[in-house]
């Protein structure tokens, strides 16, 4: 009997001992239609649409995944939940798409979004326009400091599936939309030093051209010169 209040005490130190709360969702990492790239796996299911099957890898802590793909060229959105690693949508032939994946869990409230990836949808094209230049600095949104010569360094990155890019147009300006076109790069260059003034906001975009003329635009970003 005099080991009675010993095992009591350890009784109560595991039943007082707390759980660790559930942890939240990890990203997905996307794995197919790769990103900036033409899919030509689609199976086609009409003259205008094809099935393609999206793939991404198991995220930790994640019941379930819910796929969000979106034809940039309509602006309309597919989604479908689902517990596998793998969800087929019908898709517009020749339509540029962005597609992200959100994991959740059923203990938490958070929700957890991948990257999004783009990609053009085979389809009877021979010739597709450049991607939209995804805006590197300054990020959207943001405060930035000018530099000793009262300048401020805007760069972004360019991609195309025939990878024909033959110029950038940078606008730029203190209005929304930008409307002055600042700069024609044509050395392959993606980055460009600007004049700006304190405590002034700043809007710009990239339009990307190929030696087609098909173009792409980046949509408009802006930032604030402290």
């Amino acid at each position: 009997m005099r080991y009675l209040p010993f095992l009591l005490v350890i009784v109560l130190c595991f039943s007082c001992k707390k759980k660790d709360p559930p942890k939240p969702p990890e990203s997905a990492k996307l794995v197919f239609p790769q990103n900036n790239s033409e899919c030509t796996t689609g199976t086609n299911t009409s003259p205008t649409t094809s099935m393609v099957e999206f793939r991404w890898q198991q995220a930790a802590n994640t019941d379930s995944y819910e796929l969000r793909a979106t034809n940039m060229n309509t602006n309309t959105t597919q989604t479908v939940s689902t517990s596998s690693l793998s969800a087929k949508l019908p898709l517009q032939k020749g339509a540029l798409y962005t597609w992200v994946v959100s994991t959740k869990n059923k203990a938490v409230l958070q929700v957890t979004t991948s990257q999004t990836w783009r990609f053009y949808n085979a389809g009877f094209e021979t010739s597709y326009a450049p991607f939209p230049a995804e805006i590197i600095l300054p990020e959207l949104g943001k405060s930035v400091f000018k530099d000793i010569n009262n300048e401020v360094s805007l760069s972004w990155s360019g991609s195309d599936v025939d990878n024909d890019i033959v110029s950038y147009q940078l606008y730029f300006s203190t209005e929304k939309p930008p409307t002055t076109l600042v700069a024609t790069i044509t050395t392959g260059s993606t980055t460009r030093k600007l004049t700006v003034e304190s405590n002034t906001i700043y809007y710009w975009k990239v339009i990307t051209i190929d030696s087609e003329g098909n173009s792409s635009d980046s949509g408009v970003f802006d930032f604030r010169v402290e």
